[in-house]
């Protein structure tokens, strides 16, 4: 059972590195050249696409790499 965790954990933080590498940057693209942070005060629209998913891919892979970490170090 403690290999099982520990091998989930393992995949679990490689696919959390890979996921937010993959995230684009806030400023990134013309748009965030020109305008600068006038986007995040005026605009602010949540992401559209494939940077709303990876957004929400992230949030769960880093709630399971919490969940797994602590499954290993206290219950196991």
């Amino acid at each position: 059972m403690t290999t099982v965790a520990i091998t989930l954990l393992i995949i679990d933080a490689v696919a959390l590195i890979a996921l937010v590498l993959l995230q684009s940057g806030k400023s990134a693209g013309l748009s965030g050249a020109i305008s600068g942070g006038a986007e995040q005060l005026f605009g602010k629209q949540k992401a559209r696409g494939i940077d709303l998913v990876l957004h929400r891919a992230t949030i769960v892979a880093a709630v399971l790499l919490f969940v797994l970490t602590f499954l290993v170090a206290y219950v196991l």
